[in-house]
């Protein structure tokens, strides 16, 4: 056995059990469900731990030595940066004993869009994780180690930049093309894509079975590969073609679903239970 195929064969036994749950069982701490846009909130970061998400997503900017949390450049606003909203009440969070349903088996994950270019901003933020070491996931000497909080760059990602690192506090969001890239998931432990991208079904009538195929092997690739898959752009206004939407996730055993409705989609996992 190769170094190669050892240290891949060891980050598949780590993150395997991130993925989803088979459809029927009953939910194993964090509901699987990601804070799109989080920061857009009345309490970022609060709202989508008080309905129990397992993840969470900021989009930021890079301006000097600050990562500022925004939609657009537009929305920039002082005070609003990662440190403040979520890496320091994070820090705070744990330290006081909060968030026990997060932990090595199990992390919370903080989903961050580089907005700006790639490889300045991903050197900052890396900078700025050193004073969270402690609380994240990383990667030293290519050996994933645990933690509370697992930091997934999306958006701009420096991919082959970071795939040459041998030590990490942070990790990438793939996307469906990069499958075929054969890429560890010590590296990739997560692989979202755009739901329009794939699927034509929003949701009104029953899925066609083509579609419905097409689900369970995306989800089955990913997770035998050790990855945990999540889907933007599903429909997210309340209604019958949105609980069927995420009804077919669910049972697909898609990891996170992906919503702007953080109470609407926790009183549906809720109900799922």
């Amino acid at each position: 056995m190769t170094l190669r195929t050892l240290l891949w064969l060891t980050a598949f036994l780590v993150f395997r059990p991130l993925a989803g749950q088979n459809s029927g069982e009953p939910f194993q701490g964090p509901y699987p469900a990601h804070a799109h846009n989080d920061y857009l909130h009345e309490h970022p970061l609060f709202d989508a731990l008080e309905n129990n998400f397992r993840s969470i997503e900021a989009d930021v900017f890079s301006r000097g030595d600050t990562l500022y949390v925004a939609h657009n450049e537009g929305d920039i606003r002082p005070g609003r940066t990662l440190r403040t909203l979520y890496l320091e009440p994070l820090k705070i969070y744990f330290s006081e004993g909060g968030g026990s349903r997060y932990d090595s088996s199990c992390p919370l994950i903080l989903l961050i869009d580089f907005k700006d270019k790639a490889r300045p901003t991903y050197k900052l933020l890396e900078s700025i994780l050193r004073d969270y070491e402690e609380m994240l996931c990383s990667v030293s000497r290519k050996v994933y180690r645990p933690g509370r909080v697992m930091a997934i760059v999306s958006g701009n990602r420096p991919v082959d930049y970071m795939s040459e690192q041998t030590d990490r506090l942070v990790f990438v969001d793939g996307r469906m093309k990069d499958l075929a890239g054969g890429y560890a998931p010590v590296l990739m432990p997560l692989v979202s894509d755009n739901w329009t991208n794939h699927f034509s079904w929003a949701g009104k009538g029953d899925m066609p079975e083509k579609e419905r195929v097409k689900l369970v092997t995306f989800v089955k690739e990913t997770h035998d590969n050790g990855q945990m898959i999540r889907f933007w752009a599903t429909p997210d206004r309340p209604g019958k073609e949105r609980d069927a939407i995420w009804t077919e996730l669910l049972a697909a055993g898609v990891d996170l679903i992906n919503t702007d409705d953080l109470e609407g989609l926790g009183a549906f996992l809720n109900r799922a239970k």
